[in-house]
């Protein structure tokens, strides 16, 4: 655990980008996924750390966006500039949101805030490697530095280890922030090394977003009928394995979907016509496809190798 910093002011030294401050709506939309009264519990836990924040901490469950507003916010917490925040008797206070520091850590734009964002694709290993020159140095402008790593589960192996390197020598004044949907999907060295506070896990049944139904017809279209499928992936030739990520998701949650007895959509209806047998092989083979995206292997390749099983599956 790092050192206790309570009444600690943050340097007051500013430069001529930090009297641009960002519009507070812009910020506060960053936010919002974390203020909902669904998340009050973990915003409690966090606030009971805010005087000593652990190293490293990890944020689970609930929906991307919420785990990664949590984030924010928790760096928000840690280095807003009301000095009441701060105090003890203000325990069930939250950061302001409204000042200098809240402002530019809700819009990424913070000197002491690096987002490492496993959204946009995976977390490489020079990506980790350039935090090594800052990590010596004191924050610019606030009390605590805050990397967050973003849908951790896109970091490479490579990245991964460089990371726990990294986390087994002491990072005065620098706090690291992993969102990852279960911490199973990370390394359990790193999962060892912090502490988990897990968000309201998403309600069962829930439709999939709208911009993923049409990729589950077009796997529903392909398991049963074995055509559709290779034309719409050849023509995404940008995946990544954070896209690839949420379309493994679309076959788990209908394979959930079809086993718990809820109507789903086309996949789950193709599953529910499938032995026990065979939905037990489905089970592994997504298991197995979510560690080929940990492993970096082809994103493309996983998906169509994938589709290709599963409607062999399906024939028998």
């Amino acid at each position: 655990m790092a050192a206790a910093k309570e009444g600690r002011k943050a340097p007051s030294r500013k430069s001529a980008a930090e009297e641009q401050l960002p519009g507070i709506e812009d910020a506060r939309t960053a936010f919002a996924p974390a203020l909902s009264g669904a998340l009050e519990r973990p915003r409690s836990m966090l606030r009971a750390l805010r005087f000593r924040p652990p190293q490293l901490l990890h944020l689970e469950g609930g929906e991307a966006a919420d785990r990664v507003a949590l984030a924010l916010w928790w760096a928000a917490l840690l280095n807003c500039d009301d000095p009441e925040v701060m105090e003890p008797r203000a325990s069930a206070m939250g950061p302001c949101l409204s000042c200098s520091s809240c402002l530019r850590l809700g819009v990424n734009m913070h000197p002491d805030l690096i987002l490492l964002d496993g959204r946009e694709g995976s977390i490489k290993i020079d990506d980790v490697r350039g935090l090594r020159s800052i990590l010596g140095e004191k924050p610019h402008f606030s009390r605590w530095r805050v990397i967050i790593a973003a849908e951790a589960q896109a970091l490479g192996i490579e990245a991964a280890n460089s990371l726990l390197k990294v986390l087994e020598d002491p990072c005065p004044d620098t706090c690291f922030v992993f969102t990852a949907p279960q911490r199973e999907r990370l390394l359990p060295t790193l999962v060892s090394r912090g502490w988990v506070v897990t968000l309201p896990w998403p309600e069962a049944g829930r439709p999939l977003a709208e911009e993923l139904r049409p990729w589950e017809q077009a796997l529903g279209r392909f398991v049963s009928e074995g055509r559709g499928w290779l034309d719409m992936t050849a023509a995404r030739n940008g995946m990544d394995a954070a896209k690839a990520h949420q379309i493994l998701l679309i076959g788990q949650k209908a394979l959930a979907d079809c086993l718990a007895g809820r109507e789903g959509g086309m996949l789950a209806a193709v599953f529910r016509r499938m032995p026990a047998q065979a939905l037990m092989q489905v089970d592994e083979l997504f298991v197995e496809c979510q560690d080929q995206l940990q492993a970096q292997v082809s994103p493309l390749l996983v998906l169509d190798s994938m589709a290709a099983r599963l409607h062999i599956l399906a024939r028998r």
